[in-house]
């Protein structure tokens, strides 16, 4: 049957539930006291309404559908019986059928009440229905436990006389709109429908696995909780969607964030979710918390999971508590090899090369890879396009615990010797190759940790580590952070290593170079516990460790502490980097680098600027400073401003200062340099 001709079926029986409403309301006369009334019929058990025409109509109707009316599927999803969903059908008549109401007061008069209103009641109910019950009343009963009625019960004035109206909810789902409760939405969010082709093939199978683990019926009457562990939303999300598209169910979100603070709030919630949960078998994704108030979010949580029943799954990063009747399944992003097959299959086979390069950098999601491939396809500047989309895609959410940092120097910008500059190709080239060592050539199945790359860079400050880092985050167009220590060190304990873990897991997909600067602070050396702040400093250290070697990219860590520095951390480093101090030719060739072409200079000598023992950090302060002299004396930046401003920096670093160093006589300069160039000619 078309959901036309049901809706069409639907409100005739509507219709005709109504005619017998009417009839029974119409043809109600006090001939004696209800009570005594009821009292002879016990025993005698009456179908309601089995001789007037409008009760043969429904019957009718009923046995002609193929689906039941909504009243009748209302009854049976949510138990009620024959006299509770006749008192349900008195309620709900004025909003079908706003005449109806004229006849309640008539009733009322006949039957002797006098409710002070004229809105159907419990009272009129029990007067009018045979097999009326006193248990009806009950909040645990199917009218008051599901909330299926507002009762407007006034001052003094009895339950039994109160007026009744039906919630909105179930009103639109009589009619045959079967719609999510909206007082639901601000807790929870029904997901749209995913891509058929979304899943690689082994989150197609984790999918099956979860689907199996839940009753294929309709219902789900008793609490049943997976975990989902891993630190990827995004694809838990697309799993859950098939798993619930599987069991034709409808996939909700929860984020505990939006939980009620209050126990009864919570209750309420519960009830409406598992009577949406019989009229439409959903299922719901509680999705991980994390803050200041992530305790009190997951108590909601909780207490949510143990009365809301049906199908829960739990969206974990990694750690939490499972049980024997909580299941967790691992939920990973498609593995680089169904990665680099859709790239060839989006890109083709004549772009090989792009598409290995693009799976071995980034972490996507299918439909995230079709996506890119499909917006860049014609492109001319496909490669550049392609890279920077992927890596906006992948763009780590870790903003609160570190700091972006733009690359802008060039190799060409780097003043370093020869060897350590042949290391920093080398960590560059072992970024690009990560996927043909690792995947083509076999390494991967013979390590379990380490695939990621970790180098140590020591020098002392302004020696050029920071500009290294750049340089390298620059050539291989990807993400550089600067890790926040204050946003990362914490003196709760366990907060600094959920931190790291957040951290880390933000940085996994790629796109993103992590920079611990003054690395000494956090990969400090672990000392004899001499008391609990030693044991947990210790305790710190050890799970950054093993977190380091888990982590799968490319991790700086600078420090001019090397000696600070624990041990563990040597075997686990791939390239340890030393950044020396500048020597004469070295400063010099910065000092000619340091300012722009457009920047106006005149007559500067950089040899004698360069017998200054200034690191490259400290010239680069020194030629800001003079350039602003410059700015302010209205003149080119000349030897005398820059004199000036190395004079300020050997001041701030507490140097030595010879007053005859920064004395600059153009002419004398001038004379000495005429009478050496004669002497060379001679």
């Amino acid at each position: 049957m078309s959901k036309s001709t049901w809706t069409e079926d639907n409100s005739a029986y509507l219709s005709a539930a109504l005619d017998w409403l009417r009839s029974r309301l119409q043809s109600s006369a006090r001939e004696e006291d209800p009570m005594a009334k009821r009292a002879k019929k016990a025993g005698a058990a009456k179908n309601t309404g089995t001789s007037d025409p409008a009760s043969e109509k429904m019957k009718q109707l009923a046995e002609s559908m193929d689906s039941p009316p909504a009243l009748d599927a209302l009854a049976a999803a949510l138990e009620m019986s024959a006299f509770e969903r006749d008192v349900l059908l008195l309620s709900a008549a004025p909003e079908f059928d706003g005449s109806i109401g004229l006849l309640y007061r008539e009733a009322y008069l006949k039957l002797g009440l006098n409710p002070n209103h004229d809105a159907p009641s419990f009272a009129l109910a029990m007067a009018l229905f045979d097999q009326a019950a006193w248990d009806s009343l009950s909040p645990l009963r199917p009218l008051r436990y599901w909330h299926l009625l507002e009762i407007d019960q006034r001052g003094p004035q009895p339950l039994l006389l109160s007026a009744l109206r039906v919630d909105e909810r179930i009103v639109d789902f009589l009619r045959g709109l079967n719609r999510f409760d909206e007082r639901l939405e601000q807790y929870v969010h029904p997901v749209s429908t995913v891509d058929d082709d979304g899943l690689s093939e082994s989150q197609e199978k984790t999918a099956g696995l979860i689907a199996r683990q839940f009753d294929p019926g309709r219902r789900q009457e008793s609490t049943r909780v997976l975990q989902l562990l891993g630190p990827h939303h995004g694809t838990k999300l697309l799993v859950a969607c098939n798993a619930a598209r599987a069991l034709n169910r409808q996939l909700c979100t929860m984020h505990p964030e939006a939980l009620p603070a209050q126990v009864a709030e919570i209750e309420l919630l519960c009830r409406l979710w598992q009577r949406e949960n019989r009229l439409l078998s959903l299922m719901v994704l509680i999705e991980h918390s994390s803050g200041n108030s992530a305790e009190r979010r997951d108590a909601a949580a909780q207490h949510f999971i143990a009365r809301a029943g049906g199908c829960i799954l739990m969206d974990v990063r990694e750690g939490a508590a499972a049980s024997r009747e909580v299941r967790s399944f691992e939920i990973e992003k498609p593995t680089r090899a169904e990665q680099l097959a859709a790239w060839l299959k989006a890109l083709g086979k004549a772009e090989e090369d792009l598409a290995r390069s693009l799976a071995s950098q980034f972490t996507l999601d299918l439909p995230d890879i079709r996506a890119v491939a499909g917006e860049f396809k014609d492109s001319k500047g496909k490669r550049e396009e392609l890279w920077d989309a992927c890596r906006a895609q992948v763009r780590p959410q870790m903003e609160m615990l570190a700091l972006p940092i733009k690359p802008r120097a060039r190799w060409d910008q780097l003043v370093v010797p020869e060897q350590e500059r042949l290391l920093l190709t080398q960590i560059a080239a072992q970024v690009r190759a990560r996927s043909r060592v690792y995947e083509d050539w076999g390494f991967s199945s013979r390590m379990n940790r380490g695939l990621g790359i970790t180098a140590l860079f020591v020098g002392e400050s302004g020696t050029g580590k920071t500009m290294a880092a750049e340089v390298i985050a620059n050539e291989l167009r990807l993400f550089l952070y600067r890790i926040d220590l204050s946003s990362i060190v914490s003196k709760y304990i366990g907060e600094t290593e959920k931190n790291l873990s957040r951290l880390f897991d933000a940085a996994e997909d790629g796109g993103a170079i992590l920079f611990f600067d003054e690395a000494d602070a956090l990969f400090g050396k672990r000392s004899e516990v001499k008391d609990s702040h030693d044991r947990y400093a210790n305790i710190e250290t050890n799970y950054l460790l093993q977190r380091m070697e888990a982590y799968s990219g490319l991790a700086i860590l600078a420090t001019n502490m090397r000696s600070a520095m624990d041990t563990a951390f040597t075997r686990r480093l791939r390239f340890i980097v030393n950044f020396p101090f500048p020597g004469v030719s070295d400063r010099e060739r910065m000092w000619a680098a340091m300012f722009p072409e457009e920047t106006p200079t005149h007559a500067l000598d950089f040899r004698k600027l360069a017998r200054f023992n200034l690191t490259g950090g400290s010239i680069s302060n020194a030629a800001v400073n003079a350039a602003f002299l410059a700015a302010n004396a209205g003149e080119p930046i000349c030897m005398n401003s820059i004199l000036a401003a190395i004079r300020q920096e050997m001041i701030k670093l507490d140097r030595p200062i010879n007053e005859n160093d920064f004395v600059w006589a153009p002419a004398v300069v001038e004379r000495d340099r005429k009478t050496k160039h004669k002497e060379d000619v001679a």
